[in-house]
């Protein structure tokens, strides 16, 4: 089942980084300047624009490349890794591997993925079978059947499928419904009126009707696909909720039985396509917003055999462009990598075929890396961190002046039941069933769709496997599951880029991964949303009416905070929609820095590089969002990212923590400043 991961199921330092490394840079015996020294730029006050006082110098150092949207010390430990992944890949396509071993599958992979000339002579007959099966559709049945094969597929055609844990059940794996289907990245660039977005309408529109030329239509046959695919697609986004109204796990979960789903789309009899699509044993769903099944039902019923032809098409051939033909490859980057996201040119082919290997098997992947880039040294030093983090958490719990003994003891259980996923998983995906061959780029893609699809489904009626990761070890990234009250926290997220981490000292750590990962993960189990979920992992209220009164109030005066900051044009933060993640970033740093002071490196008070140990804390966390981007793709977070911008997540929770002032000598006029009652305390 593709991973429509519920918007309170991931919270994330940022970005989504495939293949990032943990391993440093040899040693050249010469000294090296400060780290965090060498990236200050003191033009900048700290007091006024702390994100571009840390990291100033490392900008003007490091512009964005003009095959990147952003860049940043992700993109900085993401090239660490892909070059020794490109070896592992030669070397596995140069061998002569056993059938169906880990080096022919990533052999043949990589094999298929660099062959250009034969992609580019094979066009779009990969994808040939499918677009028959499509074209040959003569009734609504045949439409169901169609989307039925497309999941299988990874193709997100109406259907957001997603098996999982039952938020109110943890205990139980079942299937739920979300909204999907748009071309557009949310509901938003289908109505806003902006002139920005409505340039992206009119370059969609012409994408649309290029890639349906690409395929052998006439211009009017194109023309007028292009007109079916943007009147469906706007009828389901006018269905479809606003970025923070999926945020609210009680609006979002709606329980029924499959007769239920029947009435709630009359005239669509679910079993039999369910059953179609490998998920008979659903007895009952959570449907995550109704509005929008009820008007696909509608449309299921009222629109054209045309329009579905045309839409089908259109979804299969968007998911899979980027392994097609040059034609199709370099159209499909220019709307979604340049009008989006504003990159300037393609990264290099090499690298997007290990993105792609990432998705199709990247736990593979992930074994190698593990072995070779992460010492149980470094497991246990992070492992040790992420106590101490939790221990700091807990003594702030137990401080709180708003929350009642009550409420405390029970999120105090709750903390101390958190599991701690560090590095990497015990237990391994197999993917011994997984085919992959020499034949086609697109085929091996669709063969790790359907794999996928298989695995996911397979869950449905299994006991929940709480040992499993949502993201591999060589993933930049980490999350908060409330369904398993769990942290989990990839290798990868440890890493800073030339920095070997026996060198790396305490103020570093613990800012960088202490605060900004650790403690912004752990923060988000007591969130705005996280916070509504117990110490097993299920949905249910175990605050005091009082408590989370008091609560409520200190989380609007976060979003009031941050829906102050305009950021683009007439774009502000959606404080919204980002509370939860404002929330983690300021309970991460006051939670960080206590567990710091605890340190013998905090408590001899030695200057390094000229800084304090407070200051270098602080350093050492806007270390953790030292990126830039191009304005493109700032607009579009701004309409469809939970996270703040990077500069909004140093200077916003900053300005509430005192240490900070007290650090960096903030005074009355600085443009970080907020008066004492102004500031904001949560954790």
């Amino acid at each position: 089942m593709k991973h429509l991961l519920r918007p309170w199921l991931l919270a994330t330092p940022l970005l989504s980084l495939t293949f990032v490394a943990c391993g440093p840079n040899a040693k050249t015996g010469a000294a090296k300047p400060d780290l965090l020294q060498a990236n200050l730029d003191t033009t900048v006050r700290p007091g006024d624009d702390f994100y571009n006082y840390a990291n100033g110098a490392w900008f003007k150092q490091h512009p964005i490349p003009a095959s990147e949207s952003n860049w940043g010390i992700g993109k900085e430990v993401q090239n660490e890794i892909c070059g020794r992944l490109r070896k592992l890949n030669n070397d596995a396509a140069k061998a002569t591997a056993a059938a169906g071993s880990t080096e022919q599958k990533i052999g043949d992979f990589w094999a298929t993925g660099m062959d250009s000339t034969a992609i580019n002579k094979q066009g779009v007959a990969p994808l040939q079978n499918e677009l028959t099966r499509i074209r040959n559709i003569t009734t609504v049945t045949g439409v169901q059947a169609a989307i039925a094969r497309l999941q299988k597929l990874g193709v997100n055609a109406l259907l957001g499928l997603n098996v999982s844990q039952d938020p109110k059940n943890s205990d139980k794996i079942v299937l739920q419904l979300w909204q999907s289907g748009l071309g557009l990245p949310n509901r938003d660039y289908y109505f806003n009126k902006d002139a920005r977005t409505a340039n992206i309408r009119q370059e969609y529109q012409n994408h649309l009707t290029k890639m349906f030329g690409l395929l052998g239509q006439d211009a009017a046959t194109a023309a007028a696909n292009t007109a079916r695919v943007l009147a469906l697609e706007t009828k389901l986004a006018g269905a479809s909720r606003k970025l923070e109204a999926l945020r609210d796990p009680y609006a979002n979960y709606n329980k029924m039985s499959l007769a239920g789903l029947d009435q709630l789309t009359p005239d669509l009899n679910w079993k039999p396509w369910l059953a179609e699509m490998g998920l008979a044993k659903a007895d009952t769903v959570i449907v995550g917003q109704p509005e929008f099944y009820q008007e696909a039902g509608r449309l299921l019923r009222t629109a054209s055999l045309a329009d579905w032809q045309a839409y089908l098409q259109w979804q299969l051939v968007h998911t899979y462009a980027s392994t097609l033909s040059q034609d199709f490859d370099q159209e499909n980057f220019r709307f979604y990598g340049t009008v989006l996201q504003g990159a300037k040119e393609q990264r290099p082919r090499w690298k997007r075929v290990l993105d792609a290997e990432e998705n199709a098997m990247g736990e593979v992947l992930g074994q190698q890396f593990v072995k070779e880039y992460f010492t149980p040294q470094t497991k246990k030093r992070y492992e040790e961190l992420t106590a101490n983090i939790v221990a700091s958490f807990r003594e702030h719990i137990q401080a709180l002046d708003w929350m009642g003994d009550s409420t405390k003891q029970k999120a105090l259980v709750k903390l101390a039941k958190i599991t701690r996923k560090v590095g990497y998983p015990d237990k391994w995906k197999d993917y011994s069933s997984l085919e992959i061959k020499r034949d086609s780029y697109a085929a091996n893609m669709m063969r790790a769709a359907e794999w996928r699809y298989r695995y996911e489904a397979r869950k449905l009626g299994q006991p929940v496997d709480r040992t499993e990761w949502g993201m591999t070890p060589q993933t930049y990234n980490a999350y908060y599951n409330p369904s398993n009250n769990e942290i989990v926290l990839p290798a990868a997220i440890f890493a800073v880029p030339g920095l070997l981490d026996a060198d790396a000292d305490d103020a570093i750590i613990y800012g960088y991964a202490g605060a900004s990962t650790i403690g912004h993960e752990l923060t988000h189990g007591f969130d705005d949303e996280g916070s509504q979920f117990d110490d097993k992992g299920n949905l249910r209220s175990w605050w005091t009416k009082a408590d989370r009164q008091a609560f409520d109030e200190r989380v609007k005066g976060i979003v009031r905070q941050f829906n102050d900051y305009r950021v683009l044009d007439s774009l502000h933060i959606n404080g919204k929609a980002t509370a939860g993640e404002n929330i983690a970033d300021l309970g991460g740093i006051v939670i960080g820095l206590d567990a710091y002071k605890k340190t013998d490196e905090y408590k001899k008070g030695e200057k390094i590089g000229g800084l304090t140990p407070t200051q270098r804390y602080f350093l050492g966390y806007a270390l953790g969002w030292q990126v830039h981007q191009r304005e493109e793709r700032l607009a579009q977070a701004l309409l469809t990212d939970v996270h703040s911008p990077a500069q909004y997540r140093i200077n916003g929770p900053f300005a509430d923590v005192p240490a900070f002032y007290e650090a960096f000598g903030v005074k009355p006029g600085d443009k970080l400043y907020r008066p004492d009652s102004a500031r904001v305390k949560i954790w």
